[in-house]
């Protein structure tokens, strides 16, 4: 039993009093008549806009109906091709084992010694009375056809289901599908919210909100983003000799959604609201022993459903890897991001294409990092393997060349073809002799795009320990296939053994981290991205949060995500603290803008600076970026500028203050040219700006025409770099509020403590297009947009 201290700070964060939004009751009475076989007061909003979000990412009715057709051929063929192997060919024949009579009318006397394949295979009466004979076989043909009939309804009722989203598409949402491909995401829901305002898909609230529907589309994945963050579910397991390993595969993820989510006995009795008995603290015990008994049951199903599935992914596996690994010997050493990876990185109310966007940006510099590390001792039994390795291969090559008839040798195909992967995978483990890494550089370059970085990677970079733990979150292929092999054995085990013994704690977390919001129902508090009440004093928050340690958010993950979020959805209108917290800081970007390099300067240093970063691309964005990264390092090494005068240092953060100050990503106002600019006004005439006024010369520099940089491609872009500029940004703050001492000299010039900021706020900025509302008693504010948590009888449809 947990003690005292520990159950006080399982105590529920108590919800906030407020009443249906004014107006509701006309809602419910009134509909157009000219709306009546309209999506009107539709059910399942969370559903709905899933599909809807799945219909634009997956190209359309087609794309998705043809995938799938061949997900159900593809299972097809497994299980048919799997059988016939098994019982219709004679491998004895096959492999010359036994002679084969030939002497028979319309043979050649001449090819007596050749095997045909007809050889090989058993007449089709003989094949299906082996398959009669083995009831073993039969059962398993019997579950393969259930499962696939199962799928085959699935598939038919999906049909139904994409075909009506289509329909929406075309008639509301006025987009033709040869044009669903023009059209991102942020369009689409930018016509969902004009939309609601006419026909009133969700009946609890008159307008829908950014947050709305991200909030219904990853209500369960802010959960477990938010789980993973809190080190709630068991994924790091202690092993003998292997020491700390993260273990998160499909099938284990699978099971955690079954369980708390929409399996038999879930925390949710819907798909939006949490029962509300996990809301009480009075029966905490019972509930985590019911949940106990639920895990226990899932886990030994796992256990004995453990052989089939086993034997699925490992036949899966076969067909999908096979030809690759013979074609590409080296792509078993490429590397991926985790499924645990995935998580941990994850900010939360980001969808996945963001998530993968910002991901894919990553890819490279995370690979250098990674590939910035070489073991001598494998460098050297990799060069000496594939020396020996490669006689071999290049003997057997120089016999083939000289008598083709050596191929005809007994395993010699096979020998040639081991030879060459072995050689092929190390390779991998040799490095480049010319190559020179600078760690520190590579994480900080890794950093600005995947946000988030332990605190004790700083200055360690060049460490194993660093190093292993970014492997984490960054896995080898190989690893990955092996990780999924084994899933089918290890899963029943962290349920049984690991997870059972979490179900106070997962009680207590959903109790806590639950919370009621109007026309939305029950989601992670979390995803609120509320800085009072999950923010942390080291990241910002000093003075606006109200957490315990407990219901802090880790790695500053509650800022970094009000920050993704805002940029990517820049109508949204963030409620009152959320507003004040991006008030301060950009008030201190441009405090700190004052004291750091122009812009013009980092520019100017902008091609060098992305060699130095070895990024192929030139575009604006990367040269921001690059010169951002880069300048520290080339300040402090004293090179001069373009100017032939020397440049004081100055750190990552100065220059990401430098260059957010002056940064936008959609609207450029017409002025005179300035080397930095001090103003930091925001105009709701342009609605789409984000935090900051732009410097023309910024732009000029990069010879971008406007035409050309309203694109959505290059907005995107902008807003990306953006981002990663604030991540960088924060995280020297962080630094420096938490490890004073490890943060550099030139930093302290002219420091302006976020304390001063707050004094000398009295009352909101406004936002470029945010229009804050004052309220008269900000701890019971009412929810108009979806962003506040509230205590609500009402289900929201």
């Amino acid at each position: 039993m947990a003690n005292l201290e520990a159950y006080r700070e399982y105590q529920r964060i108590e919800d906030l009093e407020e009443d249906s939004p004014p107006g509701e009751e006309d809602l419910l009475l009134h509909v157009p008549e000219g709306l009546k076989d309209s999506w009107h007061h539709i059910k399942n909003l969370d559903n709905f806009f899933t599909r809807i979000y799945h219909f634009h990412q997956k190209n359309g009715f087609a794309c998705m109906m043809l995938s799938e057709f061949f997900e159900l051929v593809q299972f097809l063929f497994v299980v048919t091709f799997t059988t016939f192997l098994v019982n219709c060919v004679e491998y004895d024949v096959l492999f010359a084992n036994r002679a084969v009579n030939h002497t028979g009318s319309g043979h050649n006397p001449l090819d007596r010694s050749k095997v045909t394949i007809s050889d090989a295979l058993l007449p089709s009466q003989q094949c299906t009375e082996r398959i009669q004979d083995n009831s073993w076989i039969i059962f398993l043909l019997i579950m393969a056809a259930v499962f696939w009939i199962y799928r085959l309804i699935k598939v038919f009722c999906n049909v139904l289901s994409y075909w009506e989203i289509r329909q929406f598409y075309i008639k509301a949402l006025k987009i033709r599908m040869d044009e669903l491909c023009n059209f991102t995401w942020q369009e689409v829901q930018d016509r969902l919210i004009s939309l609601q305002r006419e026909q009133q898909m969700c009946i609890h609230k008159k307008e829908l909100t950014e947050l709305d529907i991200y909030h219904r589309i990853l209500r369960f994945k802010n959960y477990m983003v938010a789980m993973i963050n809190k080190s709630l579910l068991p994924v790091q397991l202690q092993l003998p000799l292997l020491g700390n390993v993260v273990f998160l595969t499909q099938g284990l993820k699978y099971n955690f959604e079954l369980i708390l989510f929409w399996g038999p006995g879930s925390l949710f009795q819907n798909k939006w609201n949490l029962h509300s008995k996990y809301k009480r603290s009075s029966n905490r015990l019972e509930l985590a022993q019911q949940l106990s008994r639920v895990i226990l049951l899932m886990g030994v199903a796992n256990l004995l459903l453990c052989p089939f599935i086993l034997v699925w992914q490992i036949l899966y596996a076969f067909f999908s890897y096979t030809e690759i690994i013979r074609r590409e010997p080296g792509s078993l050493g490429a590397r991926r991001w985790s499924l645990y990876g995935r998580l941990y990185l994850r900010h939360f109310n980001e969808l996945n294409h963001e998530l993968h966007g910002r991901l894919g940006r990553g890819y490279k510099p995370t690979s250098k990092y990674m590939n910035s590390f070489t073991s001598p001792l494998f460098t050297v039994l990799a060069k000496n393997i594939a020396f020996f390795s490669g006689s071999v291969l290049a003997v057997l090559i120089a016999l083939t060349v000289y008598d083709e008839d050596v191929l005809t040798v007994q395993h010699i195909l096979t020998v040639i073809t081991v030879l060459g992967v072995v050689i092929t995978i190390t390779r991998s483990f040799i490095p480049d002799e010319h190559m020179v890494w600078c760690p520190e550089q590579l994480l900080q370059c890794m950093l600005a795009h995947i946000h988030y970085m332990p605190d004790h990677w700083r200055g360690t970079a060049n460490k194993s320990e660093t190093r292993d733990e970014v492997a984490q979150l960054f896995q080898y292929k190989a690893v990955f296939i092996l990780e999924e092999l084994l899933s089918p054995i290890v899963t029943p085990f962290i349920l049984i053994f690991l997870l059972r013994n979490k179900s106070l704690e997962i009680i207590d977390f959903f109790r806590n981290f639950t919370v009621e919001v109007v026309g939305v129902g029950d989601i992670c508090s979390f995803a609120q991205m509320d800085i009072r009440r999950h923010g942390n004093p080291t990241w910002m928050s000093e003075g606006q949060t109200e957490a315990s340690v407990y219901q802090q958010a880790e790695n500053g993950k509650t800022e970094l995500s009000l920050m993704h979020f805002t940029i990517k959805n820049p109508h949204w209108q963030p409620p009152l603290e959320s507003s004040v917290f991006i008030s301060h800081l950009k008030e201190k970007v441009h405090h700190d803008a004052e004291g750091g390099p122009s812009t013009q300067l980092l520019l100017s240093e902008a091609p060098l600076c992305t060699s130095l970063q070895s990024n192929e691309s030139g575009t604006g964005p990367d040269n921001l970026l690059a010169s951002v990264l880069a300048h520290p390092v080339l300040t402090a090494s004293g090179l001069q500028g373009r100017d032939r005068c020397f440049i004081p240092p100055s750190t990552a953060a100065s220059a990401a203050a430098s260059v957010l100050a002056s940064l936008s990503t959609s609207q450029f106002p017409h002025g005179s040219h300035r080397g930095r600019p001090l103003r930091h006004q925001t105009s709701s005439a342009h609605p789409e700006s984000t935090m900051y006024c732009s410097d023309r010369t910024v732009f000029d520099s990069m010879s971008i025409s406007d035409s050309h940089l309203r694109s959505n491609t290059l907005h995107s872009e902008f807003a990306s770099a953006e981002m990663s500029l604030h991540a960088i940004y924060m995280h020297e703050l962080h630094q420096q509020t938490s490890h004073p001492q490890r943060s550099s000299g030139h930093w302290q010039h002219n420091p302006m403590p976020m304390t001063e900021l707050h004094s000398n706020t009295a009352t909101p900025v406004q936002l470029g297009g945010w229009q804050e509302e004052e309220e008269e008693d900000v701890g019971e504010q009412e929810i108009n947009s979806g962003s506040t948590p509230k205590q609500a009888t009402g289900t929201p449809h």
